[in-house]
C-alpha cells in the first residue's frame, strides 16, 4: 500500500488481469475498441462543468446508451 510506483500501475494491472478472459488479442482488441467510446461517454470531466450541466450531461449520456441499447425506460 505504500508502494507509489505500484499503486501507480494498479489501474493497468486490473485492465490486465481482466483481459486475460479474451482467448486472443484480436477479441481484445474488438471488445476493447467499442468499450473506449462507450466508458467515454459515462466519463464526463465533472470538475470543468457545473453540477447542472453535468446532470444534464449525464442525463443525455444514459439516453444515448439506451436509445443504442434499445432498452425500454419502462423496464
Amino acid at each position: 500500500l505504500n508502494n507509489r510506483a505500484e499503486n501507480s500501475h494498479l489501474p493497468t494491472r486490473k485492465r490486465q488481469r481482466v483481459m486475460q478472459r479474451f482467448k486472443s488479442p484480436k477479441q481484445a482488441q474488438q471488445f476493447l475498441s467499442v468499450h473506449e467510446p462507450v466508458a467515454n461517454l459515462f466519463r464526463l470531466q465533472r470538475h470543468q462543468k457545473s453540477a447542472t450541466d453535468f446532470h444534464d450531461d449525464r442525463d443525455q449520456a444514459f439516453s444515448i446508451w439506451q436509445e443504442i441499447t434499445q432498452l425500454d425506460q419502462a423496464a
